[in-house]
Order: C-alpha cells, then sequence, then structure tokens
C-alpha cells in the first residue's frame, strides 16, 4: 500500500484548514488505498530553519530535521491542505519544505486549497516554483474552496459535492502516479543537487 503524507499546511490559531484537512483524510481512509501519514504542522513543532548545511547534504544535526526526513523519504506521495495568505503560501509550509530538498524529489504532490474568491489557488500558483525546483511532480486535478469559512460550521467543515467529486479525481490520479515515479525517486540528477 502507498504511502500519502497529508500536510496541513497552516499553523493559525482557529485556523479552517483543520477541518477541511480532517475531511481530506476522512475521505482517504474510506478509500482504503492509501497509508495515511498525517502531519499538522502546528503539532510537528518545526522551528524556523536552523540547521546549518544546506538541505542538499543531508548532514542534520538536529532531531527534529531527522525525524522530518525519515517522515517525508518514508512517504509515496504528497497532499497540501493549504491557505492562501496575501496571494501567496503559508510561511509554515514553506519552511516545513524548506528543511530538506532530495526527500521531496519525484513525489507527486496534489492540493487541496482554500481561502477567499480564489479559494487558494494564488497560493498554490506561488507554491508551484518550489515543488518544481525539488523535483516533484504536481497532480492536475485541484480542489480549490472560495470562502471555504461558509462550509466550516462549529469546527467541521461540510463539503459540497464539486469538492467531493474533484478530491475523488485526486486522488486517483495521484494514485496513478505513485507506480510510475517509484523508481526514479531515488535518482535526483547531481547537477541538481546545487
Amino acid at each position: 500500500m502507498s504511502r500519502l503524507m497529508i500536510i496541513v499546511g497552516s499553523v493559525r490559531p482557529g485556523r479552517i484548514g483543520l477541518p477541511i484537512a480532517t475531511w481530506v483524510r476522512d475521505s482517504v481512509a474510506a478509500r482504503g488505498d492509501f497509508e495515511i501519514d498525517w502531519v499538522d504542522l502546528a503539532e510537528l513543532g518545526l522551528p524556523f530553519m536552523d540547521e546549518p548545511s544546506h538541505p542538499r547534504l543531508r548532514t542534520y544535526t538536529h532531531q527534529h530535521t531527522l525525524d522530518w526526513s525519515a517522515r517525508v523519504d518514508a512517504a509515496d506521495a504528497i497532499l497540501l491542505v493549504t491557505p492562501e495568505y496575501n496571494h501567496s503560501y503559508s510561511p509554515a509550509l514553506k519552511n516545513a519544505f524548506d528543511f530538506l530538498m532530495q526527500e521531496w524529489w519525484r513525489k507527486p504532490v496534489a492540493f487541496v486549497s482554500y481561502g477567499g474568491v480564489s479559494g487558494g489557488s494564488r497560493g498554490v500558483v506561488a507554491f508551484e516554483p518550489v515543488i518544481l525546483q525539488l523535483g516533484m511532480v504536481r497532480v492536475g486535478a485541484a480542489v480549490e474552496i472560495p470562502f471555504a469559512g461558509r462550509l466550516v460550521v462549529d469546527g467541521v467543515f461540510t463539503p459540497e459535492q464539486k469538492e467531493i467529486d474533484i478530491l475523488e479525481k485526486l486522488l486517483d490520479e495521484t494514485a496513478s502516479l505513485v507506480e510510475p515515479l517509484r523508481p526514479l525517486k531515488n535518482r535526483r540528477p547531481a547537477a541538481q543537487l546545487g
């Protein structure tokens, strides 16, 4: 069974990303075709980048980085539940990605975004150069939830049919990419290490 890491990309108190991510996690679990590694960045508690060496060297000095590296290495695919902040991405999400480099290589990455009128799409677009540099492969289907707060009542996110249908397509596509990309995960070209 493939391992899907679901990352809750916001650490803001009162965030609506947690109930949205919980819906995503429950939907993935109901399918039964992925083992889930649930990563709430608020619980993970990575400090602001504190490794002295460039992450391409993988000479980590802190236990939190070693643990994070092992978890990302073990993942076959990544699903980001991410807000849009000021037409861009969450700083906590960027920081979590910046701790590592090679561990992300040739893994499928999917987005469930939320925000105002754009549904978080501008935050995803801003993050695309990051995943491109890290050698990740973006899943084409993306769940974008405009004005997501209206769908969270008493801490529970209730999706509309559109979100349910697109999430299913996103998960199908993610599953279809895992095996073709698996042999490439440990073949990061030396030219890309700089």
